[in-house]
């Protein structure tokens, strides 16, 4: 079929909507009409070529409509529903059939090596075979998908609140609910003010953290994160020393920190505002950080998609939005399709948390 999409034909060119040939679905897959689709900066990794992806490539990772269509094998779903994609696991290793596809062994090759997990390529520009992304390609307004990694919603929420709900939400708040799973009143620092370190908050104030550290450079975004849940903000550019500010506000150093810049002063100023126990989680692309003797027996640990099992987590997490205990909807700023690249601009600047593409066909 054909269907528009936005190519990424090379480093850091701006993105070409263009008429592509999509291929039917397989026997396990289904055929989604893509609605909506949220901008992440795993997006923004690939089209500046930071993670391996071939180009030309559809990318888009978050995206969310309605099923069209259903292979043969598929039985958990049906055309008409609404759905959230998410990222590809194979279900096949052992990680996967121990319930941790986030740990899946073909994590890598099924999101970033440009093809569909069976090894096809399904989508095509005049002729030549496009790279897919996250086995899923939603810079479109149709993609296919396996079943598994779709996960049904109710058909009343807006299909652009729920989009980035399948990467960038399920991360920053399963860090916190699935991986560090702190105590009532433990206290907690969240290095970045974008989508994972908003979600982190208001995850931490689920969990009842006494003290919510927001560490950000803009001002309206920590102004946000307070009203989201942060007991405390503290302004990176206006701060000599933010380890010893987080000291100061914790009395001993912060139980857990999280960092979702990547960048590698942020993450000192992290491992220093720990405690002597603390966990820093690294949640930025390309994260490194150097460890000396003062690393005493604090925990350095990375995260995959907030260690979430997304046809469980992202119903919960939308629970707790319909609750009034999860405003996602704070973060989010609309564009439409064709103003993909605009929207790419707002998100690297900072003017738009998360960006999201309204799709229509």
């Amino acid at each position: 079929m054909w269907i528009r999409a936005a190519v990424t034909k090379a480093r850091g060119a701006p993105f070409a909507i263009e008429r592509v040939e999509l291929e039917a679905c397989k026997p396990d897959e289904i055929l989604v009409r893509v609605k909506a689709v949220g901008i992440c900066h795993t997006d923004e990794a690939a089209q500046m070529q930071h993670l391996p992806v071939p180009l030309p490539a559809v990318l888009g990772h978050e995206g969310a409509g309605v099923v069209e269509a259903v292979g043969a094998a598929v039985t958990e779903c049906e055309p008409g529903d609404h759905v959230v994609m998410t990222y590809a696991s194979c279900g096949k290793c052992g990680p996967c059939v121990g319930g941790r596809p986030y740990a899946c062994e073909k994590m890598g090759a099924l999101n970033f090596m440009g093809v569909m997990p069976d090894g096809t390529r399904r989508l095509k520009l005049g002729g030549k075979a496009l790279a897919s992304f996250f086995s899923q390609s939603s810079f479109a307004t149709h993609c296919v998908v396996k079943a598994r990694n779709a996960v049904k919603v109710d058909d009343d929420l807006d299909f652009g609140l729920v989009a980035p709900f399948g990467c960038g939400v399920q991360t920053g708040a399963g860090i916190v609910l699935n991986c560090l799973k702190p105590p009532f009143g433990s206290s907690i620092a969240v290095f970045g003010c974008g989508t994972v370190g908003m979600c982190a908050i208001m995850a931490a104030r689920i969990a009842g953290c006494e003290k919510i550290i927001a560490v950000g450079g803009n001002p309206r975004s920590l102004a946000l994160a307070a009203e989201l849940g942060a007991t405390h903000t503290v302004n990176r550019k206006e701060t000599d020393d933010l380890a010893a500010a987080i000291r100061k506000i914790t009395g001993y150093g912060a139980d857990y920190a999280i960092d979702t810049s990547g960048a590698e002063p942020m993450l000192r100023a992290g491992l220093d505002s720990l405690n002597y126990l603390g966990t820093l989680v690294m949640a930025g692309a390309g994260s490194t950080v150097t460890l000396d003797a003062g690393f005493a027996a604090k925990t350095v640990r990375g995260v995959s998609e907030g260690h979430s099992v997304p046809k469980a987590f992202i119903p919960k997490l939308l629970d707790y939005y319909r609750a009034g205990r999860f405003p996602v909807d704070r973060l989010i700023r609309y564009y439409p399709f064709e103003e993909i690249n605009a929207a790419f601009a707002a998100s690297h600047r900072g003017d738009a948390i998360k960006a999201v593409l309204r799709v229509e066909d």
